[in-house]
């Protein structure tokens, strides 16, 4: 009894979230958790004394763990909130490090059988705000539109109500999805379906090129047009960290911004951030 009462009270002493020895635990974004993955499998074949353990849940899940003390990097697809800064100072007397790792570009889903080719931002606005329901509106076939979307604790619907919605209210007949890879599924099965997510994510279904506005040209999400910044949709992935990263975590993270891993991010359908 003595001995556990002893290991409990060291277990208190120890800072929330440091890291086992050889063990880094990863969580967040559903966009970044494949390349999470990747980068994971390839540092441990280089450092077998070293486990990454990568989970999705989505950006806010991995800002909230960060903030519990129950993961060492948080994946995240937009940039932590300042609400969030605050809860994490309050707690360790920081407000994070934030590392962009990666960009990706948000990509529109349809249906592979969609004759469509590209959209504009303001069909998009107008689609997800619900004031478009048929496809015929945007020179579409006559179908009514079946409307994919993340939830709100994703980043990616973060950013796309920020950049696409500008702020406003999603429409009511917005289907919300678990994850990234849900919505692709229910997009390859539903023949009037549109939704968006990571272009890494574009298996099995159609990618609609964006326009900024009429006058833009349409631009697919590629690496040239997602690095310059031509592709309306484009955006930085995030590491985010309580503090400066020290020993393994900074060993594996320095091995994601290496030439060999943002090669990989690239061979896995992301773009390399530099």
């Amino acid at each position: 009894m003595k001995i556990r009462a002893l290991f409990l009270a060291l277990a208190v002493l120890l800072p929330a979230g440091v890291a086992q020895a050889g063990t880094v635990t990863v969580k967040g974004s559903d966009t970044m958790v494949i390349l999470g993955q990747r980068w994971a499998e390839e540092y441990m074949k280089k450092h077998g004394d070293t486990s990454i353990q990568v989970t999705g849940g989505g950006s806010g899940t991995g800002v909230s763990s960060l903030i519990n003390g129950t993961t060492d990097i948080c994946q995240s697809s937009r940039s932590m909130k300042p609400a969030e800064k605050e809860k994490l100072r309050q707690r360790y007397s920081t407000t994070g490090v934030e590392i962009p790792v990666a960009k990706d570009g948000l990509a529109v889903y349809v249906h592979s059988s969609n004759p469509m080719t590209e959209i504009t931002m303001a069909q998009l606005k107008a689609i997800y705000s619900g004031k478009i329901q048929n496809w015929k509106d945007i020179g579409g076939p006559d179908k009514r539109l079946i409307v994919y979307s993340r939830e709100n604790s994703s980043g990616t619907y973060v950013f796309f109500k920020e950049h696409v919605l500008e702020g406003a209210d999603f429409g009511v007949r917005v289907q919300t999805m678990p994850g990234t890879a849900s919505v692709v599924n229910a997009v390859s099965k539903e023949v009037s379906g549109i939704g968006y997510g990571g272009a890494a994510y574009a298996k099995g279904i159609k990618v609609l090129k964006v326009k900024k506005d009429d006058k833009s040209p349409a631009v697919m999400p590629e690496n040239k047009t997602v690095q310059d910044g031509s592709y309306a949709l484009s955006r930085p992935l995030f590491f985010y960290l309580r503090n400066s990263p020290a020993g393994e975590i900074k060993s594996f993270i320095d091995w994601t911004l290496s030439a060999e891993g943002q090669a990989l991010a690239t061979k896995v359908g992301y773009y390399a951030i530099k």
